[in-house]
């Protein structure tokens, strides 16, 4: 079974089912149609009775660059329009707010799909590409991946699920410097952390080890699986939910910033940004 979105595409072999980030051309990063096909896909995934596992990977030679640049330079995190710089504070606060927690959603659907979701990682996993992987149970990674927190080094906050989750994947220290620095670290760091399970030497490798542990859940029961996902959850359901609410409602008051507009033409223009702090 194959199902496509205009970015993503579910490819169905037994009882595993493959969700690829299907943008390869912009290194999978993440528009406006991938918020609302992602939670519609897992839904549909997490319902089906014939799917006892999920592998996330991207397609090409990256799993994902993260939040589509454009979105932030068309306003759209203010919500939508070119004349978002033109309404109030508390206009553009309100739409900023729902925005960000229609994202937050879509990689909420990830971590409560009821079924193991694995990521398989290869090449960049930026921003929120490691807000997608943290929302997986297991992440697989190839020598080449390279993982980063890039959202202070882009004046923002990281608001989609990352310092919600990865306290309890990587623990708080770890977190702490990627999440402060924006610094890229390699596959072998990333599995010295635990923000992996393993590192193989090539895609190939790391598909075919995240497909395998794939079938290797699968073999077992179904209801001891989604049992034993839903008793891990239910610890920290509520302190994520909270702190994605917070997190929220902290990036609609300050997101619109001299600092933001400088970190986006700076990424454009492919030179070093000048921070300000306004």
């Amino acid at each position: 079974m194959t199902t496509t979105s205009e970015v993503l595409t579910v490819e169905s072999a037994g009882d595993v089912a493959t969700l690829w980030l299907d943008r390869p051309a912009k290194r999978n990063a993440m528009g406006p149609a991938f918020w609302s096909d992602l939670p519609a896909m897992m839904g549909e995934l997490g319902d089906d009775p014939g799917v006892r596992a999920i592998v996330v990977a991207g397609r090409g030679a990256h799993f994902s660059a993260g939040i589509d640049l454009a979105m932030l330079a068309s306003d759209e995190l203010a919500g939508g329009g070119s004349d978002a710089r033109h309404r109030s504070p508390a206009s553009v606060a309100g739409s900023t707010l729902r925005a960000v927690r229609h994202m937050q959603r879509a990689f909420d659907a990830v971590a409560r799909c009821p079924k193991p979701v694995i990521a398989a990682i290869w090449g960049s996993c930026i921003g929120g590409g490691v807000d997608l992987i943290a929302s997986c149970d297991i992440r697989i990674a190839a020598a080449d991946a390279v993982f980063s927190l890039r959202e202070t080094k882009m004046a923002i906050v990281a608001d989609l699920g990352s310092l919600q989750r990865l306290p309890r994947i990587i623990g708080q220290g770890h977190l702490a410097e990627l999440a402060f620095t924006g610094k890229d670290i390699d596959a072998a760091r990333a599995k010295e952390i635990g923000l992996v399970n393993g590192v193989f030497a090539d895609a190939g490798a790391a598909a075919a080890a995240a497909h395998g542990l794939a079938r290797e859940i699968a073999a077992c029961s179904p209801l001891a699986v989604q049992g034993t996902k839903a008793v891990l959850a239910a610890a920290s359901e509520d302190a994520v939910a909270q702190g994605l609410r917070y997190v929220a409602a902290w990036n609609a008051a300050f997101i619109r910033s001299d600092d933001l507009t400088e970190a986006v033409e700076a990424q454009l223009e492919n030179r070093p940004a000048r921070f300000t702090g306004r």
